[in-house]
């Protein structure tokens, strides 16, 4: 086993691959496309490159929230643990700000505030929920 193999976290099980794959090659660059689909902008820890992700979530005031169902083994989840400046395009514009994960959070009852078809989707599909808060900047 190589020392980068090594350094590298568990995967996750079956049901995180097939979802996983499922959303890279196919969800995301559909839904990635859509007007009104939100999306997330991490940097990549890696290649510093911008990473945009569909998601559900619902901005609260200054705030935007988030549910990711595979928690820390999400790529845009260790992107923003490498770097919590964002973007967030909402309505077909762009906000920045910083995001937050929130272990302490009952994301359960969160997706109980959130659009109700990606939270559906989320609980259906998610083992490993994370609430993730992104604090919008002024301006």
């Amino acid at each position: 086993m190589s020392s980068a193999h090594a350094a590298r976290p568990e995967s996750g099980g079956t049901k995180f691959r097939l979802v996983t794959a499922f959303q890279r090659r196919l969800a995301n660059p559909l839904t990635r496309r859509m007007p009104s689909q939100i999306l997330l902008e991490t940097t990549g820890r890696n290649s510093g490159l911008p990473r945009r992700t569909p998601v559900g979530g619902r901005r609260v005031g200054e705030v935007f929230w988030l549910v990711s169902e595979f928690g820390e083994k999400s790529q845009y989840v260790r992107n923003i643990q490498a770097d919590p400046r964002v973007r967030v395009r909402i309505r077909g514009r762009w906000y920045s700000g910083t995001a937050y994960l929130m272990p302490e959070d009952d994301a359960r009852a969160r997706l109980r505030t959130l659009p109700t078809f990606n939270s559906a989707a989320v609980r259906a599909f998610g083992d490993d929920l994370l609430t993730v808060r992104v604090e919008l900047d002024r301006g």
